[in-house]
């Protein structure tokens, strides 16, 4: 009978999974040590930590985090709700805030609605705390999400609010919006310009009502009395729509857009009424909000107040971790910054 020599990757001892007392034993500390570097203890030499963790990536060890959340009673998981518009804001903090998340040794489980309405988020809601997550990031500021993150603070699960209301959320994290019109619409004022308008978004968002606040804070600030606002939903469609009424005004000299998707239609609908931007006696200065990608290719490449979406993605991440240790949260304010192009010029003087 011929013995079998069994190949070196059968080896059940080459095979096993690494596990804690493993890490242990190559690191030369003890079991409890290693379990509080994979726990996140701070009460640790940084030597002992050191050799732990080079351990850890020598063996190519991974916790069990079903068995630490027994231990700990943390399931290491945090979710995210966001909505299937597209838009580049969101889609990037999303995005961000997933990557921030995992940095951070947390499992990310994202839902993404088709619709905000108040069903949907407190369903949204309900399933992820049926996974056990220990928090949840809301990337939506309408009226009614503000409401449901308001209701689930008595629930023990902390909810933060991207672009919320800090008057009405006790977490929230975002642009200074009111600051970023107020940019927005000085930059116009110190051109030259007095008659200009405010294409607004849906005002059952907390944005869209903080920078029609801002527009109207710098015009009164600069002794200008603001124009009836009009109001678009986000859309370059809306945008366009709007665009064709705000053309017929002919004593309007500029515009500033709620978002650069809106401010997209609106230069289109300008085009296509005969009005130029920027220069020409019926000419219009056009700034938007966001600084979307596409914002320094159009034509002309569009003056916009830009916003720091992956830096708000990772300061939503921040503010959790905060909500959930009871440290001092970060700053829930993130500044805005104006990005100056070519469709903001001084207005040319009219003949009358």
């Amino acid at each position: 009978m011929t013995d079998v020599v069994p190949r070196p990757d059968a080896d059940p001892q080459r095979r096993r999974t690494p596990v804690m007392a493993d890490v242990a034993r190559l690191a030369g500390v003890s079991h409890q040590t290693v379990s509080r570097v994979v726990n996140g203890q701070d009460n640790l030499r940084p030597a002992t930590r050191e050799r732990v963790e080079e351990a850890i990536r020598q063996l190519g060890y991974r916790p069990n985090t079903a068995a630490r959340a027994l231990v700990t009673r943390r399931s290491a998981t945090i979710g995210v709700i966001g909505s299937k518009s597209g838009y580049w804001g969101p889609s990037t903090v999303h995005r961000t805030i997933q990557a921030a998340g995992r940095e951070a040794g947390y499992f990310v489980s994202s839902v993404n609605l088709q619709s905000l309405t108040r069903s949907e988020l407190v369903d949204a809601i309900d399933h992820l705390r049926d996974q056990g997550v220990e928090g949840i990031v809301l990337i939506s500021a309408t009226d009614e999400a503000v409401e449901v993150a308001r209701a689930q603070e008595h629930l023990g699960t902390p909810v933060v609010v991207v672009e919320g209301d800090p008057d009405r959320t006790h977490w929230t994290v975002g642009v200074d919006q009111v600051a970023g019109a107020e940019l927005g619409t000085q930059h116009l004022i110190d051109l030259g310009h007095t008659d200009i308008v405010h294409l607004a978004g849906p005002q059952e968002w907390t944005e869209a009502r903080a920078r029609l606040h801002g527009w109207r804070t710098a015009m009164y600030a600069a002794g200008l009395r603001p124009s009836e606002h009009v109001t678009g939903d986000w859309s370059a469609a809306s945008g366009f729509e709007a665009g064709q009424r705000i053309a017929a005004r002919e004593d309007v000299t500029a515009v500033f857009c709620a978002n650069d998707q809106m401010a997209l239609g609106l230069l289109r609908a300008l085009s296509e009424s005969g009005r130029t931007v920027p220069d020409g006696v019926r000419g219009v200065s056009v700034v938007g909000f966001d600084d979307i990608p596409e914002a320094p290719y159009l034509v002309p490449p569009l003056t916009t107040v830009r916003q720091d979406f992956q830096a708000v993605g990772r300061r939503a991440i921040e503010i959790l971790r905060a909500a959930l240790s009871g440290d001092p949260a970060p700053g829930r304010l993130i500044n805005p910054e104006l990005a100056v192009r070519a469709s903001s010029a001084a207005p040319v003087e009219r003949k009358h």
